[in-house]
């Protein structure tokens, strides 16, 4: 079996290549080749589209009294899918293409004309380039303005990275590692260390201390004064008194129309002695007065 894949032959000593016959072929000759279409086209018989790619067993020939710089140009034939009518092709070296010959027509493409027109257009700048020296020179003027911005702005990049380099990666990264390993335990501590200290911060703004474990409010001396001010201005009363004619007012609202006041009949007039008798006397002396008409009568 590993002879089967011997690349090198043996020759024996006594061998001739020029006594081995030639065979006689024609130039024109043709062989069958496997291939697939070159570009997109239809058939001119039935109309059937055929796609760039499709495979074919094609025949190939050479092209007679025709090349292209030492190039020979070839020739295919292969036939339609549909319709089996034949469709013929050739190479094109000079614009490195197949020309369509006979049975279809190719279709439009849209970025090989693109091509055509861009290649074309260069073409004629180069020719016009060639024909005003001073517009050449203006072109080259632009294209050395154009290649000095590009140098300022690679230097600018270069600058903002030195820059850059000096931040610690290194450092950054170990701090997100430890930050990732700690606990919940940890985490929890921590987050309740920084609420402490923002609690801690919102009470000195706000002027608590804690004195003792007691948190202790400092008041100005500003707002003492103004307290005592106010304190002077309301009117001061017997607290007592105020109480109960509250509680005696709230009573009688309560029980007006309720309670119904009984009219009491005057007393008897009293003698000249009891009438002449000063309005703020007591019972004693009026007592005094009534024994002592008795007695006179």
């Amino acid at each position: 079996m590993s002879e089967r894949k011997v690349l090198n032959k043996y020759f024996p000593p006594d061998f001739d290549p020029a006594k081995i016959p030639r065979l006689k072929l024609a130039k024109d000759r043709q062989y069958v080749v496997r291939l697939m279409a070159p570009c997109n086209m239809k058939c001119t018989t039935c109309s059937e589209y055929i796609y760039k790619g499709k495979k074919f067993n094609a025949r190939k020939e050479t092209v007679q009294d025709e090349e292209y710089f030492g190039i020979r140009i070839f020739r295919f034939y292969i036939r339609c899918p549909r319709c089996l009518a034949e469709i013929t092709f050739k190479t094109n070296p000079k614009e490195a293409d197949y020309d369509l010959e006979h049975g279809a027509t190719r279709n439009f493409q849209a970025l090989q004309t693109a091509e055509k027109l861009a290649e074309a257009q260069r073409v004629a700048e180069e020719e016009d380039d060639k024909a005003n020296p001073m517009k050449m020179l203006e072109k080259r003027t632009a294209q050395s303005l154009l290649e000095m911005e590009k140098i300022e702005a690679l230097e600018e990049l270069k600058e903002l990275n030195e820059r850059q380099a000096t931040v610690d990666f290194d450092g950054m990264l170990d701090k997100n590692l430890q930050q990732q390993k700690e606990t919940a335990e940890q985490r929890q501590l921590r987050e309740e260390q920084e609420i402490r200290a923002e609690a801690e911060a919102i009470f000195k703004r706000k002027g608590i201390e804690k004195v003792n474990g007691v948190r202790i409010k400092r008041i100005k001396d500003d707002d003492l004064e103004e307290e005592e001010e106010r304190l002077k201005k309301i009117p001061r009363s017997d607290p007592l008194q105020s109480v109960e004619s509250h509680q005696s007012s709230s009573q009688i609202n309560k029980l007006k129309g309720l309670v119904r006041i009984k009219k009491v009949d005057e007393p008897p007039q009293c003698s000249s002695s009891a009438t002449n008798s000063k309005p703020g006397a007591s019972g004693l002396s009026l007592l005094q007065a009534y024994s002592d008409s008795d007695e006179d009568s």
